[in-house]
Order: structure tokens, then C-alpha cells, then sequence
């Protein structure tokens, strides 16, 4: 047998050998998840991240936030599943879909934090200064960077180990190299279909599960998808409570925001982005991309309102408390401009680091369209620039131009890209919706497919173990969509395996 035939065959030891040679906390991570667990891990692992890819001379470096799971790997032949988070804390590996495509194929599964969201600050405050180094292009790099560290973790091991065996190191290995593919949702669906445009040597392909990959000034069609989604009777009657709050905004401004909870938002478009999101189940978290429509919890009080003649404000109110900022956990500060301007460290900073992006970059800015608009037209573009100015102050706006250049939007010229979208989500306007040479799209159509269902299922305000689609009105829409993801991943990740001589420990980075 070869040096580099008996180098690979090593490298399922090696994998062990990275649980079990270090006693303790390490040997947890190769524990198997419990019926009730949420998470297949917790445990935090730490690298040092380059703070600015495009300054060579400025070598600061901070930790970046990372987790791995190891309990499926059987094989030294495995994938590794490397999941990126988006917009928010990353708080370990979540046994959703991801989970059944690792055991699957007997994945390694890794789970990097988005610079700067949760614990991967690279400061103490987030005032507007420190933000520069916060965009998508920083973090693509943080992505490529991360995969060459780890890369050479596991190299560094299998060296080690072949010498400990071999009593010298293996030859001709020197080309032996890890192809990966990457797996992402909502913006870090964005971030997995860029990644793999950008790093096409470094990925054997991409999952984009709702991938915003269109940066949109002027979103009307956001507005407009929650309409067609509603349906006639809900729409229209969303319609006249948006236009009820309208005129008691200018009537007695603090007697409705308290009627919903929200008297501490001064601005009252604010306020009315509030009830815009309520309506849409949209967890802007902050602006988090995550449209979890469920039709049936809005719709139906409301239409019952109104056909029995009870006050509309007073059943939407209800809806707004007992289950937007209720269960469904949405917060009043997240809407409150001046919570944004806190500079603060901390879990709630999430808020205005994604304006920052949504400022600087994406835009993402749901306007209410000229006409037949559900949510008020008080929600206009200059009400956003004016948030942009006044949160982060004079010369912060969104280059949606420049990032559809950099990118090419839903023209991007990739390839081995997956696109998949819900029929019901709103987001789904800002993603490539056509398919294309090498980049097929799929739409999963049902009534409560919204953002992530391939992943996530539905609905999804609510945490689905191993992203069961039991309960999306046709489940075998969604199954239908996985089965055909899982047949690109099987063709791409042979004909990535015929290339050249490599050892196949295969790579897959999942974006979430």
C-alpha cells in the first residue's frame, strides 16, 4: 500500500484520535444526542480570526466562535458539515435537517459564528467605527480562513499519528486537500451560494436554502407576497386595521401603542413597523431574514373579528401580545431606534449589528408599495434612510449596486449551486427563483412553506426535531425538494472525488 493510500486510511483514527486522546470535556462531543435534545452539541471551541482580510500590513486577529460534532463519523471517507451562522448568537449545533443529511452520510459536522454576532465581537463596543470590518466580504474570508485552519488541524493530526505508526512521515501527499461544500440559510444561505462564487477551489458545491442573494432597495414585493399569501378576506381585513392604526396614530398616538404594548417606541413608525412585522410573522431579529409565515394564527382571529363585529384594533392587539411578543418571543426594543444606538456588547446587540449590514450593504428595505399596501405608507424609504442616519449617523448608506455587481444578484455566475425557496415566503423575491446551467432552483409549494422549510420545516417560529415536515400542509412537497437535494450532493460529491488524487474526507459547509 502507498504512503498516501495508508495516510487516508488513517484518517478515521485520526478523527477518533481528536475525541479520545484529550480526557474529558472532549470526549463528550462524540456522545449521540438524546430524543429531546435540541442541540447535538454546546461545547465552544475558539480559533484566531484575522480581523481585516483586505489589509495585509494589519495582522490583529480576534477569537472567532466555532463548534464540532463528530458522533456520525464511521468512515474515512466522511463529509464534514461545516455550518456558518447568519445574523444572531450561534449557541451549538441544532438537530434540525442538517442532522438527518449528516448521519446520512456519516458527516463530521462544524458550525463557525458570523463575525462579530454572539461571542466573536473582535471589540468591547460596537460604536459605527468599529463596524468596518463587519460585511459579507469580510466574512467570506472568515470562511475561507477557517477552512484552511481546519484543514491543517486535521493534517497536523494525521502527520502526528502516521509518525507515532510509521516511524516517518508519509511522501506524496503534499496535494492531499479536503474539498468542501457549502450548506446555508436566509442571508448565510447568501453568504454559501457567494462563498462558493468567490471560492469555487475551495467548495465542491452549495446548498442556498432561501438565499437572499439580490440586495433590494426598494422591496415592495415583500408586502405584496404577504398579501397574495393572506388571501382575499385576510388581506383586506389587515388592510383596514393598518389603516385604523394609521388614524389613531394621529388621533391619540399614546392610547394605541399602549393598547399593543409598545408605548415605549417615541417614533411611530416604528410602532407601525412593529404591527408590519406582527403581521407577517417576520422576526426581524435584527431583520433576521426569517419569515415564518402560519396563515391560520393571524388570519383566523382577525377574519372572526370582523364577521362578528368586534373591534378589529382590539383582536389584532390581542394577537400582537399573546403571540407575536408572546410565545413567538419578538421584542419591543428591537424596533426602538434608540435601543439601536446602543453600542453595547452583548446578546442583544444582534439588533444593530444586522442594520448596521442592512445600512451599509443589502438594504432588504420593506416598503409599502404605491398601492393596495397592507402595511402603512408611512413605511417609506426615507423612513429608512432616516433610521440608517440617525442610528449610525451621517454617511451610512446601502451600496445595493455595488454588492449586485460584486455578487451578480440573482444573475450570479456560479456553479453547483442549489437554490430552494418557500412558495409563502416573502423572502424568496430576493433569491434566484430560475434555474440555470449547473444552478437548479426548486420552490417548495405548500401553504405553510415559508423561509428555510427545506431545513428547518414548518412552521418555523417553532423548533422542529431534525426538521420534520410533518407539519407542513404537504409534507411530501418538502421530501420532494430534499430527495432532489440529496441527488445533487451525491453527483457533485462523485464527480469532485474523480478529480485529481486526493484524500476524500469531504467537506460540506452548512451556512444557518
Amino acid at each position: 500500500m502507498s504512503d498516501s493510500s495508508s495516510f487516508c486510511m488513517l484518517l478515521i483514527t485520526i478523527v477518533l484520535s481528536l475525541l479520545l486522546s484529550v480526557p474529558g470535556a472532549e470526549c463528550r462531543r462524540f456522545r449521540l444526542p438524546g430524543a429531546e435534545g435540541r442541540y447535538l452539541t454546546t461545547e465552544e471551541r475558539w480559533f484566531n480570526q484575522t480581523l481585516d482580510h483586505f489589509a495585509p500590513a494589519d495582522h490583529r486577529q480576534f477569537k472567532q466562535r466555532y463548534y464540532e460534532f463528530l458522533g456520525y463519523v464511521q468512515d474515512p471517507q466522511a463529509p464534514i458539515f461545516l455550518i456558518i451562522g447568519g445574523e444572531g448568537t450561534s449557541r451549538g449545533i441544532s438537530n434540525n435537517y442538517i442532522a438527518v443529511l449528516a448521519k446520512k452520510f456519516g458527516a463530521v459536522i462544524l458550525s463557525l459564528e458570523h463575525r462579530y454576532y454572539g461571542k466573536s465581537s473582535p471589540f468591547k463596543f460596537h460604536t459605527t467605527e468599529n463596524l468596518r470590518y463587519l460585511s459579507s466580504k469580510q466574512a467570506l474570508f472568515d470562511l475561507a480562513i477557517f477552512r484552511q485552519y481546519y484543514q491543517v488541524h486535521l493534517l497536523h493530526y494525521a502527520f502526528d499519528l502516521y509518525l507515532t505508526r510509521v516511524g516517518e512521515y508519509p511522501n506524496n501527499i503534499s496535494d492531499t486537500e479536503n474539498p468542501w461544500f457549502v450548506f446555508g440559510g436566509s442571508y448565510s444561505g447568501a453568504l454559501s451560494a457567494w462563498f462558493r462564487l468567490k471560492f469555487p477551489h475551495l467548495t465542491c458545491g452549495s446548498l442556498a436554502s432561501s438565499a437572499v442573494v439580490q440586495a433590494v432597495y426598494n422591496f415592495t414585493d415583500f408586502d405584496e407576497q404577504i398579501g397574495e399569501s393572506a388571501g382575499p378576506e385576510c388581506k383586506a381585513v389587515l388592510q383596514e386595521i393598518s389603516k385604523l392604526v394609521d388614524e389613531k396614530l394621529l388621533a391619540d398616538p399614546g392610547a394605541v401603542k399602549g393598547m399593543f404594548g409598545a408605548s415605549k417606541l417615541k417614533n411611530d413608525v416604528d410602532f407601525l413597523y412593529l404591527l408590519a412585522d406582527a403581521a407577517v410573522i417576520a422576526k426581524v431579529y435584527p431583520g433576521n431574514a426569517v419569515s415564518v409565515w402560519n396563515p391560520d394564527r393571524l388570519c383566523s382571529p382577525v377574519t372572526e373579528a370582523k364577521k362578528t363585529g368586534k373591534d378589529l384594533l382590539e383582536a389584532y392587539a390581542d394577537y400582537v401580545k399573546d403571540y407575536y411578543l408572546g410565545s413567538f418571543g419578538a421584542t419591543i426594543q428591537t424596533y426602538d431606534q434608540e435601543n439601536l444606538k446602543n453600542v453595547s456588547v452583548g446578546d442583544g446587540s444582534a439588533d444593530r449589528l444586522w442594520w448596521f449590514q442592512v445600512c451599509t450593504e443589502v438594504a432588504y428595505f420593506q416598503v409599502a408599495p404605491y398601492n393596495d399596501s397592507i402595511r402603512s405608507p408611512r413605511i417609506d424609504i426615507n423612513y429608512h434612510l432616516d433610521l440608517c442616519k440617525n442610528v449610525f449617523g451621517d454617511g451610512v448608506y446601502p451600496q445595493v449596486e455595488m454588492t449586485n455587481i460584486y455578487y451578480g444578484g440573482t444573475k450570479i455566475a456560479g456553479s453547483r449551486i442549489i437554490f430552494t425557496n418557500g412558495s409563502q415566503d416573502p423572502w424568496r423575491h430576493a433569491s434566484k427563483q430560475k434555474s440555470s446551467k449547473n444552478m437548479p432552483s426548486y420552490t417548495i409549494k405548500c401553504h405553510n412553506c415559508g423561509h428555510c422549510s427545506d431545513l428547518s420545516g414548518c412552521p418555523q417560529s417553532h423548533f422542529n426535531m431534525k426538521g420534520s415536515s410533518e407539519n407542513c400542509t404537504s409534507p411530501e412537497a418538502v421530501e420532494k425538494v430534499r430527495a432532489q437535494i440529496i441527488e445533487h450532493m451525491d453527483l457533485w460529491l462523485s464527480q469532485c472525488q474523480n478529480t485529481g488524487k486526493r484524500c476524500t474526507t469531504w467537506l460540506f459547509m452548512i451556512i444557518i
